[in-house]
């Protein structure tokens, strides 16, 4: 008869699958909970609930809107800041503003490159698991 999963029933599972699917190092995980290395990896592989890696994943999404919103407000009171300061002749403000206006405009830059990257990886990894199915590369 198999073993029962170790990490299946610990009294502290949510916990534990939580760690896993924030990316905790797995040895960091073991010594904290006083598990095995290897019974985290059998778990996470076998186990770990879909269900939570599809919240995770969600969850990110939603920061990650929170940050773009963000950074998209803290571009237009920049370029506020920017009009107001050519209307009244503070050039000194106004270079600052531009400044300001730059580094928005750099991050959001970098944000829309790194979600144009994350939507090929997705395209990508998906064409493999068609080509491959469950065969592992490399």
């Amino acid at each position: 008869m198999p073993r029962a999963c170790t990490v299946c029933i610990h009294p502290e599972r949510a916990a534990i699958d939580a760690a896993l699917v924030a990316g905790g190092s797995l040895r960091d995980i073991a010594g904290q909970f006083t598990l095995s290395k290897s019974s985290l990896e059998r778990h996470k592989a076998d186990h770990l609930p879909a269900l939570l890696v599809k919240a995770a994943a969600t969850s990110e999404t939603e920061r990650a809107g929170d940050l773009l919103a963000e950074a998209r407000a803290l571009k237009a009171r920049t370029m506020k800041i920017l009009d107001r300061a050519e209307r009244v002749g503070d050039l000194r403000v106004a270079l600052q503003a531009i400044r300001e206006a730059r580094g928005c405009i750099d991050l959001l830059k970098a944000i829309h490159e790194t979600e144009e990257l994350e939507s090929r990886l997705t395209a990508l990894e998906a064409q493999l698991t068609g080509i491959g199915g469950s065969r592992r590369w490399g």
